[in-house]
């Protein structure tokens, strides 16, 4: 890795590496989790709600250390990326089959997620069903759970950081790097979509993509402090996305099979990539 060099959309240059390496040797009793906080207050690296980029930063230094630039502390305890891959404690749940109109289940609803017995929920739902399983996300992201008038769940989505390179869609936005990096956050990828396997109504997955469509962006607000303008999604290709069509999302072509932050090697699947807009001027408001 050369210097300067992109790292978590920040720039980093040959003075910033110096100052961490000043910084750690500086304070020697630190942990990690105390430096990264330090330097996202001595940068002021926060997002549009004026929260520290606490997680980025943490991320940033352990990218450094992995490619020799800076030497970290010994991890104390227990780290993050264990909890986002423990194991997902099982939730009792009824699976009595729902088949019916979509009129008889309405007004459908979104369960709030702060109470813990429905986050286990959604958790254990999406490990148990949805064929890429659960781990936790780390970043901005927003989960629902929709359930229908009685309070029975028919579905769950995430969404997401949206992928750092996308040759289709950056294509179709009209993005260079520089303002890619400067507007990636105003996108968010639906990361898992799953209408759960003892539902059967038709026209469920396309009323609850327009249905989410209308609610993300207010509540992206409320919670990170800016707006939502596009949402993304990468389907497998052994999957029609007829749903997203249906929801009138449109196609732009298909991933690279490289990952989300954009290695040089195919490793994954290739996909279609879908886009939907959330607001009329988004690809203007984004270039």
């Amino acid at each position: 890795m050369k210097v300067p060099t992109l790292i978590q959309n920040r720039l980093v240059t040959g003075e910033d590496v110096d100052f961490v390496r000043e910084l750690i040797e500086q304070n020697p009793s630190w942990s990690r989790t105390r430096l990264s906080r330090e330097l996202a207050e001595r940068w002021n690296w926060r997002n549009p709600n004026g929260q520290l980029k606490d997680i980025a930063c943490r991320s940033l230094l352990r990218k450094l250390d992995e490619k020799g630039f800076i030497r970290l502390p010994a991890q104390k305890g227990l780290c993050l990326n264990r909890f986002r891959h423990m194991p997902i404690r099982h939730v009792e749940h009824d699976t009595t089959p729902i088949s019916d109109s979509l009129a008889n289940l309405q007004p459908l609803q979104l369960l709030d997620l702060t109470s813990r017995a429905l986050k286990a929920l959604f958790a254990w739902l999406l490990a148990r069903y949805h064929y890429l399983s659960f781990t936790q996300p780390v970043g901005e992201n927003m989960s629902y759970l929709v359930a229908d008038r009685y309070g029975r769940p028919l579905a769950c989505l995430l969404f997401g950081s949206a992928a750092w390179s996308c040759a289709p869609r950056d294509r179709y936005i009209g993005w260079s790097a520089a303002v890619r990096q400067s507007k990636l956050h105003l996108l968010t990828n639906n990361h898992r979509f799953l209408i759960l396997p003892w539902v059967e109504v038709p026209c469920l997955a396309s009323h609850v993509l327009a249905m989410i469509a209308r609610r993300l962006s207010e509540d992206w607000q409320a919670r990170y402090g800016h707006p939502i303008l596009l949402l993304e999604t990468f389907v497998d290709r052994r999957f029609q996305g007829t749903c997203y069509k249906a929801a009138n999302w449109q196609l732009l072509g298909r991933t690279t099979g490289r990952t989300r932050n954009g290695t040089s090697e195919p490793i994954v699947p290739v996909k279609d990539v879908y886009v939907y807009h959330l607001h009329k001027q988004a690809r203007r408001m984004l270039q």
